[in-house]
């Protein structure tokens, strides 16, 4: 994909203008030598809250790293994704995108950008509610631009009624839903198991959440069960939905 390797091109360039070995820069940003070998080739998924810890060491922002690319957007129809950490969000929409050669763009991506900072940053330091503003001003921005293309959202964004109504107003939405079992195994198998870390009732809260946030993900124009399809299937079925939005714009 051609925004992983604008990625991997910078940040190795970053690296090599501040003189940093690869083993230097994953001791600053807290990742392995591997994972920043397959970011500078172009060929990790990485999440927002890693692409934050890379490019504070590298002494800039998520934004600045992801530089054109990001920027580079079709008008059309919009599909958003939806569902909590671990639905497959940016896996199947990066994977979808990639065969309909269109956008992909995390909304979360967007929002540390606008923060210059963090997620774990932003809640740290501003709170819930300074995320939900900056939330809301970075899919207003998305949307008035007529960007086109598929958009993962953030897992809470349908807790927030005024910016879920707007999503759902002006983009096509899909549910990835997903069984409290695999979104667990999903955040474990991408490197991060600090939400799970020394408590052991986080399984039973992950599923409370599910419970809670259900009737409001329900809402979505349409559901994709990834748990029964699998991940090709569930790519499939998010084409199908961009396909079809497409012919009817």
């Amino acid at each position: 994909m051609e925004l992983l390797k604008h990625l991997g091109a910078e940040v190795r360039r970053r690296r090599q203008d501040r003189a940093l070995t690869l083993r230097e820069l994953a001791a600053e940003a807290g990742v392995s030598q591997r994972f920043l070998v397959s970011v500078e080739k172009g060929e990790a998924n990485i999440s927002v809250v890693r692409l934050a810890d890379v490019a504070r060491a590298l002494g800039t922002d998520p934004a600045t790293l992801l530089g054109g690319p990001v920027a580079t957007v079709e008008k059309g129809p919009l599909v958003a994704l939806l569902g909590l950490r671990g639905a497959g969000k940016t896996t199947i929409g990066q994977r979808a995108a990639e065969r309909l050669e269109l956008p992909f763009v995390e909304l979360d991506a967007r929002i540390v950008g606008r923060a210059g900072m963090g997620l774990e940053e932003i809640f740290s330091m501003h709170g819930a509610d300074y995320y939900r503003r900056l939330e809301h001003g970075a899919l207003e921005e998305i949307l008035s631009r007529g960007q086109g293309g598929l958009l993962a959202t953030g897992g809470s964004i349908v807790t927030s009624h005024a910016t879920f109504e707007l999503l759902r107003s002006q983009a096509v939405t899909i549910w990835l839903r997903a069984t409290a079992e695999d979104h667990w195994e999903r955040v474990v198998a991408q490197g991060d198991a600090r939400p799970m870390a020394d408590r052991s009732d986080a399984m039973s809260e992950l599923r409370s959440i599910l419970r809670a946030r259900r009737a409001l993900y329900e809402r979505a124009h349409h559901v994709v069960d990834t748990s029964g399809l699998g991940l090709e299937r569930s790519v499939d079925a998010v084409v199908r939905v961009m396909r079809d939005a497409m012919r009817a714009s």
